[in-house]
């Protein structure tokens, strides 16, 4: 009778575009990549009735602050950290060609796989039938690898030709069959580009992932060519996991009255409305910033905020507050000033505190461009797009002003004067940056709609 092959269970955390993974015989439990509120973890593990006997990283991750140390301290987990990295903790230290026996039946190889970060590990996971799958942490996605930028543009071009070796020699030790388990790829700015897919084989790789298609110079080129800015609070990120992460804090901040709320937005400081963006246009306090939860709130907040800005979070609800909260910690904003709940008006000192927003679409954008100016909004001054440079480079509207919405704090100025419309791809973006406009005293609409509809509804376009 053939042995059972062994679970991996997947534990998305799809804010950060990222994956780890819980690798189970039944009874021993490997875990992989491991995101900090380790709290999912353990209690995927307990619902599972398996025990946690090792933990692993790929490599020092820079767009998150692991759960690996404190997972293994919880469970006494064998923890593995590639042997290069220089750690102040006690872990397994791992290179090339080790094999960890999780059980008689679970093992894993240890292949080194440089590219993402110098001492990159992947590790392929042996059954009782030979190679089940290979965990590539940020090196082979799914039809992309992970960007080779982000120690340093001086080392990009080196890392990518180790990127697009090591891509090659995981197709070549491994069979097609094996599975890839990546950690980036799933929006994550750890991707170079854009990855594809839900699941992949190294077979399937073979035919669509440019590392394994094209010549090393011609990857690096492509590589190279691609990439584009990526969360300024990455610069945190591999300093605090190389120190060894404190242990997880997600306990209820501090609760601010509405005297409070206005105070701290009287002083400037960020207080960020959590709801989506429909119910913020709808109505907010006077002053905050939108970054709803239906987004990826953390890492635009992240990018955006001077680290170790006080924040404040207003959500409709507790739940709403504690979910933000397990988000920031994820990226190592561990410090919450004060929190509330309730509807805007709820939280208002005084009536005068609440706005709104006027939205139009790209529809109406057309016609205020051509003279006709939907009833009720002032013509634009000035279209400003928030987006990314690569999204601006492939398309944007003509005459706009390209400002992405990570600098758009600090370059106010740079924002020509009269009314703003706002745009950026879908609405997300468009909506913090009208909100963080309004909070200047601009006058501003907010274009609400999805960027890809621009151009049959009539707005004027260019390419870069």
């Amino acid at each position: 009778m053939t042995a059972q092959a062994n679970d991996v269970h997947v534990i998305s955390t799809s804010s950060l575009g990222d994956r780890s993974y819980l690798a189970t015989d039944g009874e021993a439990a490997l875990v992989v990549d491991p995101q900090r509120d380790v709290d999912r973890i353990l209690a995927l593990a307990g619902r599972l009735g398996v025990r946690i006997t090792h933990v692993l990283e790929t490599h020092i991750h820079n767009d998150y602050v692991s759960g690996g140390l404190e997972l293994s301290r919880l469970t006494g987990a064998a923890y593995g950290v590639a042997a290069a990295d220089e750690v102040p903790f006690e872990r397994v230290p791992l290179a090339d060609g080790d094999v960890v026996e999780v059980s008689s039946s679970m093992r894993v190889k240890v292949l080194a796989t440089p590219g993402h970060t110098f001492h990159h590990l992947s590790y392929a996971l042996d059954g009782p039938d030979g190679p089940e799958g290979v965990f590539t942490g940020g090196s082979l996605l799914f039809g992309t690898t992970g960007r080779t930028d982000l120690l340093g543009h001086h080392h990009a071009e080196d890392l990518a030709r180790h990127q697009h070796a090591s891509a090659r020699r995981l197709a070549e030790l491994l069979p097609d069959g094996v599975r890839v388990w990546p950690t980036h790829g799933f929006g994550s700015f750890c991707s170079a580009t854009q990855a594809s897919g839900d699941d992949s084989t190294l077979g399937r790789e073979k035919q669509i992932n440019p590392a394994l298609r094209l010549a090393a110079d011609e990857f690096v080129h492509e590589t190279l060519a691609g990439l584009d800015a990526y969360p300024a609070y990455y610069a945190h990120m591999g300093v605090a996991n190389l120190a060894g992460p404190e242990p997880v804090d997600l306990r209820t901040p501090v609760q601010a009255d509405p005297r409070e709320l206005r105070d701290r937005l009287e002083r400037g400081e960020w207080v960020v409305d959590l709801r989506n963006r429909k119910a913020y246009v709808g109505s907010h306090l006077a002053g905050t910033v939108s970054l709803g939860l239906d987004g990826p709130m953390a890492t635009w907040l992240g990018w955006m905020i001077e680290w170790g800005a006080p924040v404040t979070l207003l959500g409709e609800t507790p739940d709403q507050v504690a979910q933000a909260r397990r988000e920031l910690v994820r990226i190592g904003i561990d410090r919450i000033a004060a929190a509330a709940a309730g509807a805007p008006e709820e939280l208002a000192a005084s009536p005068d505190q609440l706005r709104s927003l006027p939205t139009a679409t790209f529809d109406g954008l057309a016609s205020a461009m051509d003279g006709a100016v939907p009833d009720g909004l002032p013509a634009p001054d000035v279209v400003l797009d928030v987006r990314l440079k690569n999204e601006w480079d492939a398309s944007h509207v003509r005459g706009a002003v390209h400002i992405p919405l990570p600098e758009l704090a600090g370059r106010m100025d740079d924002v020509p004067h009269g009314a703003v419309w706002v745009h950026c791809g879908s609405g997300y973006r468009a909506t913090a940056a009208a909100s963080l406009l309004a909070r200047a005293g601009r006058r501003v609409v907010l274009v609400d709609d999805a960027f890809d509809r621009a151009e049959s509804e009539g707005v004027p376009m260019a390419v870069a």
